[in-house]
Parts: structure tokens; C-alpha cells; sequence
């Protein structure tokens, strides 16, 4: 059977959207130029350029993978965030576009701060401080994870981005071992109580890794053991900027201040969500 971008575009997006799949026509969009081997632009000027068997294959594979509620970016193993593409795997969280709220944030707080360093609690796959790195030159960083396999796609992600050089990574319970104070912290930890995951949408539970979601009993688990640890990891008036569950800010800032931290402002995302606590090392 003889077909085309467009034809398959138009029919796999038709396919989605009867399936109740969320973005259809972007969905249908990626896969076929990732079957096809061309960008946007590429499936703009030549839309009636013929697929190959394998490519219709390839996008049949894709297919059935999508239309069991895996995500796009799992299925094409790259997600871009703060417009860089990041290598994803099983073993590390899918960024979401939120996130960017803490890179946006974290900005702001090192624009006057000369080569800072910097500390990703949990770094998964390097997004937080890959993409601080790539903003700020004169920037170094560490970023640490339980896991080696997301350690290992960190390091990748590092060198696709042109950052190895001032980016290290090590395996770490969250900052345990770690004896450098730093200019600024930044981390997404996992924040979703136990019993609350199995809830969630198919595309973040059966995907995800449970270690980046699993916040606990009752989901402050990681920011005890963060905020516990961050008094020791910052350079005095320095900060920490670490993501937030909805409707977490009240009960982060409590373990921040009881931790000795000054809690500054929580920040929203672009939805209005309280999505960034930002905290500093009082002057003694």
C-alpha cells in the first residue's frame, strides 16, 4: 500500500482522537516524523512524500506503543525542556513543562552570583542542572541520584548538551557524603504520597519510575531528608530552589524553617500552580 506523511499524519491523529488520547493531532505529528526520518519542516514542504514499508512499520510499533498510554517522549526516548533535548529511560522521570518554573526561578536568584556552583538533588536526567548549566557559562555543578542508571543518562545528557566539562554526577541518598557548600541547590524530588500513586494517570504510573514519584506515606518524605541536609550544602545567604506538589507550599515551608532555612517565596507556574519554594542559609 502506497501512503504518505500527510495521509498517515491525518489518520493516526483521527485514530488518537477516537481513542481519547490527550493532544492528538502533536501526538500523530512527532510519531510520523520520527518514522519518517524528517523534522517539521521537512513534513511541511514535502507532505505527499511517499513512506517505505519499514517506516510505515516503524509507525505502526509506534502506534500500538501510544495507544497503550505510553508517552511520546518514552516512546522516542528524548523530551525537550527549557529547549534542549533530553535523552529520557525508564529509569529516569519524564521533565515536565512545569519544571521549568525552577530553572526560570533559579536564574533570577544567581544573576548577580559570579561562576556559582551548583547542586541537583536527585538530577534524573540532568534536566535542572544541564539546563542552568547551558544558560551560565561560568557555572559548575554536581548532580546526585540513588540511581546509576539515571547517573549514567545524566552523564549523556551532559555531553549531548556540550556541559561534560563542568558537570559531574555521582550516586548519592540524596546529598549524603557531600561536603562542598554551594551558591545555589536546586532539586525536584519525589512528592506524591504512597498510597495516591496508584491513582495516577497510566502515563505517569506505569512509566515513571516509582523512585521519582514515591514521596511516602505522606508524600514529604524527600523534603525532610532535603531540608535536614540543605543547611550544610549552602554557602551562607545562598539558595535553594525545589519543586512542590500541589498544595504542599504551607507544609514545605514548616520543614524548611524548622530546618534553620529562611523560606522566601513560593513561586507559581504559568497555570498558577505554587510550584517552586525558595528558601536561603540565614547569615549567622
Amino acid at each position: 500500500m502506497i501512503t504518505t506523511r500527510d495521509h498517515e499524519y491525518r489518520m493516526l491523529a483521527w485514530r488518537f482522537k477516537q481513542a481519547g488520547i490527550e493532544n492528538p493531532s502533536l501526538d500523530a505529528r512527532l510519531l510520523v516524523q520520527a518514522a519518517a526520518g524528517c523534522d517539521e519542516i521537512e513534513m511541511i514542504r514535502e507532505p505527499g512524500k511517499r513512506l517505505g514499508e519499514a517506516d510505515v512499520e516503524k509507525l505502526r510499533t509506534f502506534e500500538a506503543r501510544r495507544m497503550a498510554h505510553e508517552p511520546v517522549s518514552r516512546i522516542l526516548g528524548s523530551r525537550e525542556f527549557w529547549g534542549l533535548a533530553f535523552e529520557v529511560t525508564p529509569a529516569t522521570l519524564d521533565p515536565r513543562p512545569d519544571s521549568e518554573t525552577l530553572i526560570a526561578t533559579a536564574l533570577d536568584l544567581l544573576g548577580k552570583v559570579t561562576a556559582p556552583r551548583i547542586l541537583d538533588i536527585g538530577t534524573g536526567t540532568g534536566c535542572l542542572l544541564i539546563s542552568l548549566l547551558h544558560e551560565r557559562k561560568d557555572a559548575g555543578g554536581l548532580g546526585v541520584d540513588i540511581s546509576e542508571e539515571a547517573l549514567a543518562v545524566a552523564a549523556r545528557n551532559a555531553a549531548s548538551l556540550g556541559c561534560a566539562d563542568r558537570a559531574a554526577f555521582r550516586r548519592a541518598s540524596w546529598a549524603q557524603g557531600i561536603d562542598e557548600r554551594f551558591d545555589l541547590v536546586i532539586s525536584n524530588p519525589p512528592y506524591i504520597p504512597t498510597a495516591v500513586i496508584a491513582t495516577l494517570d497510566e502515563e505517569v504510573k506505569a512509566f515513571d519510575p516509582s523512585l521519582a514519584l514515591d514521596g511516602g506515606v505522606d508524600g514529604y518524605d524527600a523534603y525532610r531528608a532535603i531540608g535536614a541536609e540543605l543547611p550544610r550544602l549552602l554557602k551562607p545567604e545562598s539558595h535553594a530552589v525545589v519543586e512542590l506538589g500541589i498544595g504542599q507550599d504551607a507544609d514545605v515551608a514548616k520543614i524548611f524553617s524548622e530546618a534553620g532555612l529562611e523560606v522566601l517565596d513560593v513561586v507559581a507556574d504559568l497555570a498558577g500552580v505554587p510550584r517552586a519554594i525558595v528558601a536561603r542559609l540565614p547569615r549567622r
